[in-house]
């Protein structure tokens, strides 16, 4: 949203000092010496829609990290993989899964439109007493799930029954599923069942004839709190930027309340953006050392304007129809796409680089591959990743 016109304009932030305040909260900057637990905490998950993009995002951020932390993590039911913010899997706290997943909730009641024709004559709130049951008795796939609810309701679309189940259930996915190295099918049981607390009600769902309803705004003391936590992980950022991220509507109801706590600064553009007044804003001279991101990070899908990460010339490069990839950041920036290969990471730069940068490309891709796959040898070569 623009910002109305006012006597005092705040100040402007310019891409790259939008750029460097992001990576500074996205630990991108420098590493962290934090834990991985404290990380995805403060990162507010880790898109996870395949099992090693976390282990890659914590590899670019932490100072120290090992694969086996999070796969410990996981074991232990600290960390957990459910479908959350823009209807992906993330990677959350068990803290972060018991308060995110419900805020987003009427973006899960949303999704029921889409598919309401294939659940016609289906009771949704017996399905939800099915699938709780099934699930928790023992862990499911969705095609156990499929199945078990066709029986029910045979002239539903069985595809359309598993998804229903799935917005209107915090589903979470069990290990080994996750686990570096050993993963294994995604199984699914509830988040309350899985992490040991008391199942919640499941929640109201529109009938599935009828049109989805406009979204209810988030409850205002959970999405306050997110608002701040978003701010100190993505900051400075627009309402917009914020709905991208999360996949909702009627954020800007929190921004209102909390502005008295916050200070703002316009785009480029004129848009208003907030910020937490002691949060990093680096110099925009800071320099950016080069990072090997996995394939959908976060810091590329978590604002409506993604200028301050991807240039113009380069939007659209990191992903070709629904295949995403591996991106290389240069000097803060989206520069190119990256793969490991039988002891090979190949880079195809989309521009061309110094040769200060290529060495320390070829240094950082070194580090990330002895960090994730310690004792193997592997080299950087600069080449062709995405088919010509």
């Amino acid at each position: 949203m623009t910002r109305k016109t006012t006597s005092a304009a705040p100040p402007v932030l310019g891409p790259r000092a939008l750029n460097r305040a992001t990576l500074a909260r996205q630990l991108l900057l420098r590493r962290s010496t934090m834990g991985a637990r404290d990380a995805v905490g403060h990162l507010l998950g880790l898109q996870a829609q395949n099992v090693e993009p976390p282990y890659y995002a914590l590899a670019a951020r932490l100072d120290g990290f090992a694969p086996e932390e999070l796969s410990r993590l996981m074991a232990e039911r600290e960390v957990v993989r459910i479908v959350t913010l823009r209807s992906t899997i993330h990677t959350h706290t068990a803290e972060d899964c018991r308060t995110l997943r419900p805020l987003v909730q009427p973006a899960r009641d949303r999704e029921l439109g889409q598919f309401r024709r294939g659940l016609t004559g289906v009771d949704l709130d017996l399905l939800v007493v099915l699938v709780r049951e099934l699930v928790e008795a023992e862990p499911r796939t969705m095609a156990q799930l499929r199945e078990a609810l066709t029986a029910r309701w045979p002239d539903a679309d069985p595809q359309a029954l598993a998804l229903a189940a799935r917005c209107r259930l915090p589903l979470v996915q069990v290990t080994p599923r996750g686990l570096w190295g050993r993963s294994g099918q995604v199984a699914l049981t509830t988040a309350g069942h899985w992490l040991g607390d008391s199942s919640p009600a499941a929640p109201e769902a529109p009938a599935p004839e009828a049109p989805a309803p406009e979204a209810p705004a988030p409850e205002a003391p959970t999405a306050d709190a997110t608002v701040l936590r978003y701010l100190a992980a993505f900051g400075p950022a627009s309402v917009k930027d914020m709905q991208t991220w999360a996949g909702l509507t009627r954020l800007r109801e929190a921004f209102e309340r909390l502005r008295p706590r916050l200070v703002t600064f316009d785009d480029e553009n004129g848009t208003e953006l907030f910020d937490l007044p002691e949060a990093p804003r680096p110099d925009p001279d800071t320099p950016a050392p080069p990072r090997f991101l996995p394939e959908y990070d976060n810091l590329l899908l978590s604002h409506a304007d993604r200028s301050r990460v991807v240039p113009p010339e380069f939007r659209g490069r990191g992903r070709r129809g629904n295949q995403a990839f591996r991106t290389l950041l240069v000097d803060g920036f989206l520069a190119g796409v990256w793969k490991p290969d039988a002891g090979v990471v190949v880079v195809e730069p989309f521009g061309e680089l110094t040769a200060a940068q290529r060495d320390e490309v070829v240094e950082e891709g070194l580090r990330t591959m002895s960090v994730l796959h310690p004792g193997e040898p592997y080299e950087v070569r600069f080449g062709t990743v995405v088919p010509r």
